[in-house]
C-alpha cells in the first residue's frame, strides 16, 4: 500500500534576508509541533532536496503525530568550502553561515517554544555541519545526528580533496571536529558535551568510515557518550538516509 504524502497544511516555505550572510536565505518547515530538528542539506544541495529525495517523507509518521518538526535549511557551500576564494576566506564565510544558523534560524525555530530541546542533523556534508555546530555549541543543541559525514575537511582522501588547499589556521582547527575534539579539556565544556545525545552513522564501505571511527575514539577518550552505527555497504545514498532518519530522528 502506498502511503499518503505529507499534507500541504504541514509544509511551510520561509524566506528572509540574512544580515549574517548579506543575502536571501530560504527554508522549508514540515510539521506544526513537536521537537524541532534543524536539518542540513548534503554538499552543495538545496533546502528542498531532502523533500525531493523523500527523506522528509520517511519521517511523515512522526511529523503528522506532532512528535517532530523539521526545518530544512539551505546551504552556502559553494560560497564557502567549495568556492574559489582564498582558503582563509572560505572558513570565514562558513563562520558567517554558522552565525546565520545560531542567530537567525535558532531564533525562528524557538518562536513557538523557546525551551524546546533542539536537534541538528544532516547527511554527507550536512552531517559535518550538524556535528560541527552541535559540538561547538552544546548549550544550544541537545541532540546531534551525523549521517555519512566527513569530520576533517583538511584531510585529503581518494576523490575528496583538502578543501583548504594546505592552508591551516585557528578558525579551521576549531571547525574540524577531528581536530578540536581531542584537545578538549575544559571541565565546563566537557560537562556540557556529556549531556548531548550524539549519533554517528556511516557505511562500512564509505570513504569517511575512518573519519567516523576517529571521532568516535576521540569522544570516548574525553568521556563523552555517543553512538556509532556502521551500516553494511557504502550507505551513502538517499535510500539509506530514508531508513536512517526513521531510526535515529
Amino acid at each position: 500500500m502506498v502511503s499518503a504524502p505529507i499534507s500541504l497544511m504541514e509544509r511551510e516555505y520561509q524566506k528572509w534576508f540574512s544580515p549574517a550572510l548579506n543575502r536571501q536565505m530560504e527554508m522549508l518547515v514540515f510539521g506544526k509541533s513537536g521537537l524541532p530538528v534543524i536539518f542540513f542539506p548534503t554538499r552543495s544541495a538545496r533546502f528542498y532536496d531532502l523533500e525531493n529525495w523523500k527523506i522528509v517523507d520517511a519521517m511523515r509518521g512522526k511529523i503528522a503525530a506532532g512528535e517532530v518538526q523539521v526545518f530544512c535549511v539551505d546551504s552556502i557551500d559553494q560560497e564557502s568550502f567549495y568556492s574559489d576564494i582564498p582558503p582563509q576566506q572560505r572558513v570565514l564565510r562558513h563562520l558567517q553561515y554558522e552565525k546565520y544558523i545560531l542567530d537567525e534560524v535558532v531564533h525562528f525555530v524557538r518562536k513557538s517554544d523557546k525551551n524546546a530541546p533542539l536537534t541538528v542533523a544532516g547527511c554527507s556534508l550536512g552531517g559535518f555541519h550538524a556535528v560541527n555546530i552541535g559540538l561547538r555549541h552544546p548549550t544550544i543543541f541537545s541532540k546531534i545526528v551525523g549521517m555519512s559525514a566527513r569530520y576533517d575537511l583538511t584531510r585529503a582522501l581518494p576523490f575528496f580533496a583538502d578543501l583548504f588547499d594546505g592552508y591551516f589556521d585557528e578558525n579551521i582547527y576549531f571547525n574540524m571536529p577531528n581536530r578540536f575534539v581531542p584537545g578538549i579539556s575544559d571541565a565546563d565544556l566537557l560537562r556540557q558535551l556529556k549531556t548531548l545525545d550524539i549519533t554517528l552513522v556511516i557505511g562500512q564501505e564509505d570513504p569517511f568510515l575512518s573519519d567516523n571511527e576517529q571521532l568516535s575514539a576521540s569522544l570516548h577518550a574525553i568521556g563523552v557518550p555517543h553512538n556509532l552505527y556502521i551500516w553494511n555497504e557504502e550507505a551513502h545514498r538517499p535510500r539509506y538516509w530514508r531508513e536512517m532518519v526513521k531510526l535515529y530522528l
